[in-house]
């Protein structure tokens, strides 16, 4: 009998575990704002797509008729993200953003600025 209590132990302890790693994964579709002087970005569409694993982050983003760029960062304890993504020729773009439980949004911020103030869950 205590085999059969550990083993459900176990097992329970395995699913719980694997519910936790399971892969979130967000995205949003829009258009740019006109920073520095650029007066184009309301026109450039770009797709954003994350998936979260624990802290690990992952993201793709693609402008419309443009090349598909990719990025990976962490997390911290609240959520916040921060890093570069390269853009090819040496350019890159900001990648910020909060993704917790009451807050998902990102933000690349470069040529133009893609603000994506509510990712949707996928």
């Amino acid at each position: 009998m205590t085999k059969t209590i550990a083993a459900g132990l176990v097992a329970s302890l395995l699913i719980a575990t694997a519910a936790q790693a399971q892969a979130e994964a967000y995205t949003w579709t829009g258009v740019g704002i006109n920073v520095q002087g650029a007066n184009k970005c309301p026109t450039y569409k770009m797709t954003i797509d994350i998936t979260i694993e624990g802290d690990k982050v992952s993201g793709r983003f693609q402008q419309e008729g443009r090349p598909e760029r990719k990025f990976e960062t962490t997390r911290n304890a609240q959520g916040v993200i921060k890093t570069k993504a390269e853009l090819g020729q040496g350019n890159t773009i900001e990648v910020m953003g909060t993704i917790n439980d009451k807050e998902q949004k990102i933000v690349l911020d470069g040529y133009c600025k893609f603000d994506a103030k509510k990712l949707t869950k996928k």
